[in-house]
């Protein structure tokens, strides 16, 4: 018997990053950390995670602080922010370099007038492939950006962050099982929910809560680039038929940023349509 053709998941509004907003975040104030985009092909690049999720969260009423090491980057997503009617600025800044970590935080939250939300998206992953290739220097620089960035993040905003505040990190699948094949990226992002839990317990005390999202595979330009180093990774037999698109993981960063989770911390959410469990 011939197998059946794989359903495909439709697009939603949602998915397309149509909808519109319903003031979810009225009134809260942002800070995306890596919240602009890399570029892979400039003329058919679709929007990345971080860019998502700023642009949803101006558009669902927050004030959003965009943070990128590549500062035009963010400039233009504060841009499109602006171009909706919303409110937005950029901030440069390397999350491996404390310094930088720290004036972030400072800013956003003296622009903004305080801090209530922070979403950390941010991640190299650093080939070559399997453990024989890989060197400490590219091992650390790994860690340096996926785990000790975040850590500076929370320590820095566990400082600033209104109480009730949410943190998001964004993670990866790749923590959840294996088959990047890239060692320190997968030891990193596994970090992360050992991290996530601690600033969950410190920040139970003022209502803070922190939560991971561990996407699975989803088209953005960096999942794009990666797919054409590796073509096995588009090959990837996904349940829903298709990849995600980077306002499904936004989605779901919004509502651990909302009042919709406000009794959710410590938890860790695949948006993998069932990669990670079937």
């Amino acid at each position: 018997m011939a197998e059946k053709e794989r359903h495909i998941r439709p697009l939603s509004a949602q998915s397309q990053g149509m909808a519109a907003g319903n003031n979810r975040l009225a009134g809260r104030k942002i800070l995306i950390v890596g919240g602009g985009q890399r570029i892979h092909d400039a003329a058919t690049d679709p929007v990345g995670n971080g860019r998502a999720m700023a642009l949803l969260c101006a558009r669902e009423g927050a004030r959003v602080a965009v943070a990128d090491r590549v500062l035009d980057s963010a400039r233009e997503t504060t841009a499109q922010i602006e171009a909706q009617g919303g409110d937005a600025f950029a901030i440069k800044a390397d999350v491996a370099k404390p310094d930088d970590v720290a004036n972030m935080v400072e800013q956003a939250t003296k622009r903004l007038g305080g801090l209530d939300g922070m979403v950390l998206n941010v991640g190299i992953a650093n080939p070559p492939l399997g453990l024989a290739n890989m060197d400490i220097d590219k091992w650390e620089r790994t860690l340096a950006v996926n785990l000790s960035g975040p850590m500076l993040c929370c320590k820095e905003g566990l400082r600033y962050l209104d109480d009730d505040a949410s943190i998001v990190f964004i993670s990866s699948i790749a923590a959840l099982k294996a088959g990047s094949r890239l060692p320190a990226y997968d030891a990193s992002k596994a970090g992360l929910g050992g991290l996530m839990r601690h600033v969950a317990l410190e920040g139970s005390a003022r209502g803070i809560r922190a939560n991971i999202i561990c996407p699975g595979l989803v088209d953005t330009p960096i999942g794009r680039a990666a797919s054409a180093g590796r073509k096995s990774r588009s090959k990837t037999p996904i349940p829903f038929g298709r990849m995600a698109t980077a306002w499904e993981i936004a989605y779901a960063a919004l509502f651990f940023l909302s009042d919709d989770s406000v009794y959710i911390t410590a938890q860790t959410l695949a948006v993998d349509a069932g990669l990670s469990g079937l």
